[in-house]
């Protein structure tokens, strides 16, 4: 079985990685405004200044559509379960200048390291998020809570055979009462009904919410390693799943040999499993994330750089948190604590790292649209068809891609 999509590579205009018309950024952070690029013609532009709401930025987008995404990805690649050990999977690397790739493995990374880099990891821990139960009409309905807005309500994604409307009452994991508040796009506001918060429902009744294409209930081995080994604040309903891949001996080994590593929070939402349902992705809305990047990661960066070291991202969420910090800080990063809808599409003029660990990704996901805007969108293209010609495993168990920014 595939998916129904087409050949990632050969299906791809012609022209689909020379920009020809921009569109002004669409994202929201606590700074202040900056500047953005916008298109004077077709292959024609100028600098302006640009506000959208909190933040803006320099960007080039390409005009692209969603078929530009799109892949056959056979099913069994899809990786259901972890390896056996965290550290044993195979690795692909990219150099995004020349477009040449190593099969590799992961165990090699250290090898591809310096004394003085950074590496900047995602320290966010996946909460027990899903919940089961029926309506008050007594259809069955799945809730994924997106996030925790106080202490009695939270923001959610709802699975039902009708969507309830604001006033539908919900008995979740029979033991909880929940009212709908009201719903914006996917989302619906929930109040719940009890004397405990909403985390510590969620910690006593609520379950980890393995991805969709993991065709199986979580175990308790998902429990562990569903998990990165340095999560810490928790938040995410979905694990930043490069750093699945590191274990305590190889962080070990790193600090050893003089890496600095440094970390930053973005708490994974629901949105990163929701499809693109726009023809032209310069339409689609990005889902919002809570980020922050500290003070001591960015002096740690601007260290590395100044002497000069660099700087890889551990996955995709940790170079979104950067991004979105060094934007709202007028292109320069900054310390800084918000909440982000970047949108990193080919043609993004990228800042802070040179390199970026990252697994394959879905087919028309952001995600893929992000590492292509990476490594160069021909080159992702090429990377993925010898993965998938090399059986790697993709996805959140699968294997992992080491790629060198395009210039």
């Amino acid at each position: 079985m595939t998916s129904q999509s087409r050949d990632f590579e050969s299906r791809a205009s012609t022209n689909s990685a020379i920009p020809a018309k921009l569109f002004a950024c669409q994202r929201r952070t606590q700074l202040s405004p900056k500047s953005a690029v916008a298109a004077t013609g077709m292959g024609e532009y100028q600098l302006v200044e640009c506000s959208v709401g909190e933040c803006t930025a320099h960007r080039y987008n390409v005009p692209m559509k969603i078929q530009d995404f799109d892949f056959d990805l056979p099913a069994g690649l899809i990786a259901q379960f972890p390896t056996e050990q965290r550290s044993s999977s195979r690795m692909l690397h990219l150099h995004g200048a020349s477009g040449e790739l190593w099969d590799a493995l992961f165990a090699d990374l250290p090898r591809y390291l310096s004394a003085g880099d950074v590496m900047v990891f995602n320290d966010t821990r996946v909460i027990r998020a899903r919940l089961c139960g029926v309506k008050d009409s007594g259809g069955k309905v799945e809730v994924m809570v997106e996030r925790v807005l106080d202490a009695h309500c939270a923001l959610a994604v709802i699975r039902a055979s009708h969507s309830p409307k604001p006033g539908t009452r919900l008995f979740l994991a029979d033991a909880i009462a929940v009212t709908v508040l009201a719903r914006e796009h996917d989302f619906y506001t929930l109040r719940f009904e009890h004397t405990s918060t909403v985390s510590e429902l969620l910690e006593r009744y609520g379950s980890l919410p393995l991805p969709p294409y993991i065709a199986r209930p979580a175990t308790q081995t998902d429990e562990a390693r569903y998990q990165t080994v340095y999560a810490r604040q928790a938040g995410a309903v979905a694990a930043p799943t490069a750093g699945l891949h590191f274990d305590e001996a190889m962080l070990a080994a790193l600090r050893a040999m003089g890496v600095v590593t440094a970390q930053v929070t973005l708490h994974v939402g629901a949105g990163t499993f929701q499809p693109v349902r726009v023809e032209d992705i310069a339409d689609h809305k990005m889902h919002r994330e809570i980020f922050h990047v500290p003070a001591e990661t960015v002096t740690a960066i601007r260290d590395a750089k100044a002497a000069g070291g660099r700087v890889l991202a551990v996955g995709t969420t940790t170079l979104r948190a950067l991004e979105a910090a060094a934007e709202a800080g007028g292109g320069e990063l900054q310390p800084g604590y918000g909440d982000t809808d970047i949108f990193i599409t080919p043609g993004y003029r990228l800042r802070v790292v040179e390199r970026l660990l990252t697994n394959f990704h879905l087919p028309r996901s952001t995600l893929l649209m992000l590492v292509s805007a990476f490594g160069g969108l021909e080159n992702i293209r090429r990377a993925y068809r010898h993965a998938i010609d090399e059986r790697y495993r993709f996805f959140s168990y699968g294997d992992v891609m080491l790629i060198e920014k395009r210039p």
